[in-house]
């Protein structure tokens, strides 16, 4: 036996002593990146408490203990207390997807609500100081700091550490996609290190895409316990019957593995699934996608507000960009558009000029050199675009003037991008379904490559905003815009 391994003694699942080697799972980095995150979480809230009772608190000296210091003390202790309640520090949602931030977001929202009525039952005069100042203080710099511990980590994952050994088991084909999203997005932490095929075989004999077949997928549990894998991916294959799913999540016990199953429906996630128990059976229960309501609503006064807020912040900005538009060549600072909207409605979307006059005219002599993907029109050096233009482009700043789309209520902040008239004649059915919503100033498809996108990665990228589209999901696509803008990826 080697160092490190260990013989369990405890019975399996089946009623009988397992002699099975288990490898002792790679999770130290999983630790150490979890103690950061809880360490990280008391030192900012206890800054801003700190801040907050010493500032106010400075002006009753007198009374600084009873008054400041005790809600002080209470104030962190709720707000630690919170996020342990709301499993905020689960290793499962650290470091990827917005599940963290919703996590961090409720439990805060939490301590609000005890620390209202706390506030009640004592009758006190500062608890709106604690509620209205400390708690939103307390949320921006722990959510700033999370944002910082994930960028490290992101970093640590590129270069190859901080990984995640996964064995996934399934149908060749299926098993394949996951290898190639895992190694597509290697910030989510998944590496996938060896799989299981119902024959075990993958379709490069012993491989499958560079990674060795270990197996049958009747040996999936002796393989994570032999090999301390983190994550069994069990994807869709005719072999995996409910009993048979069942079972191998018995002989996994005590193996610290986490095992994840892909449903058939491999694009709807996020909060339209349900696992609910009906009949004794559990069931996958995946409701109808919001298009309207009490979240569409705030959507839209939040897209409104926002969109004005940034035209007072953008504004010496755009006038300065209107002034070198029209230095730079002859024509308007404006240019616009029709463009197609919810529900197959056309509007007129707004930009900032960035290709000569007559250019739109000019674009049926270019059709022999589009390097666009599917139904789009694109050219890498096209020779309509000014330099200013070339400028503008790279860094979005020609789509400043579509924030008056969105405070008139033709466009969403996030969304589907909004195609030409001639583009959405040629659409079929499926890609219809992007017409169901607003188009949006940024979204799934401006994070994930923009123009370097093939045609079909962006319609799978509208499609899933559209089926899926939370708020939290906007807010994440918000902040990723500013990293996509900066970097200047993808824009030409």
């Amino acid at each position: 036996m080697e160092q490190g391994e260990l013989v369990s003694p405890f019975p399996s699942a089946h009623g009988h002593l397992t002699d099975e080697v288990i490898s002792r799972p790679a999770t130290d980095w999983e630790q150490r990146y979890r103690r950061t995150v809880i360490t990280s979480d008391t030192v900012a809230t206890a800054c801003v408490v700190a801040a907050i009772g010493i500032f106010f608190g400075a002006r009753d000296a007198a009374n600084w203990h009873e008054k400041w210091g005790i809600l002080a003390f209470g104030t962190e202790l709720l707000v630690l207390g919170a996020l342990a309640v709301s499993r905020a520090w689960a290793p499962a949602v650290l470091g990827q997807g917005a599940e963290e931030f919703r996590r961090l977001g409720r439990s805060l929202f939490a301590a609000v609500v005890v620390l209202a009525l706390g506030g009640i039952a004592l009758t006190s005069r500062n608890i709106k100081l604690w509620i209205f100042v400390a708690i939103p203080a307390i949320a921006l710099t722990t959510m700033i700091a999370r944002y910082l511990l994930r960028l490290r980590l992101h970093r640590q994952r590129k270069d190859g550490r901080c990984l995640r050994p996964v064995l996934a088991a399934g149908s060749p084909a299926t098993v394949r996609d996951l290898i190639a999203r895992a190694r597509k997005l290697p910030h989510l932490g998944w590496r996938v290190d060896a799989v299981c095929t119902a024959d075990g075989h993958g379709l490069d004999g012993d491989q499958l895409d560079g990674v060795p077949v270990v197996g049958r997928l009747t040996d999936v549990a002796g393989h994570v316990r032999r090999d301390g894998y983190r994550v069994v991916a069990i994807t869709p294959d005719p072999h995996w019957s409910p009993d048979r799913l069942q079972r191998l999540a018995w002989n996994l016990e005590g193996s610290d593995a986490e095992m994840v199953v892909a449903p058939v429906l491999m694009e709807v996630a996020g909060p339209r699934l349900h696992v609910d128990a009906v009949l004794g059976i559990p069931l996958l229960r995946v409701s109808m996608p919001t298009f309207t309501g009490g979240r569409r609503a705030v959507k839209g006064i939040v897209d409104r507000l926002a969109a004005a807020i940034l035209l007072v912040l953008f504004a010496p900005l755009m006038v300065l960009v209107g002034l070198l538009v029209l230095v730079d060549s002859r024509g308007g600072p404006f240019y616009r558009q029709r463009r197609v909207g919810k529900d197959g409605r056309e509007f007129t979307i707004l930009k900032f000029r960035t290709m000569v006059a007559g250019a739109h005219e000019a674009r049926a002599a270019l059709a022999d050199r589009n390097e666009g993907a599917g139904l789009l029109f694109k050219l890498r050096r096209d020779p309509r675009v000014t330099r200013v233009g070339a400028v503008l482009r790279r860094y979005s700043i020609d789509e400043l003037p579509q924030l008056f789309n969105v405070l008139t209520g033709s466009m969403s902040l996030v969304g589907p991008r909004p195609p030409l008239p001639e583009e959405s004649a040629a659409y079929g059915p499926d890609i219809r379904r992007r017409l169901l919503v607003k188009p949006g100033l940024t979204g799934l498809w401006q994070i994930s490559g923009r123009s370097d996108l093939p045609w079909e990665e962006a319609v799978r990228l509208d499609l899933r905003y559209v089926e899926d589209w939370s708020l939290a999901l906007d807010t994440v696509i918000l902040w990723k815009t500013l990293r996509a803008v900066i970097h200047g990826h993808g824009a030409y």
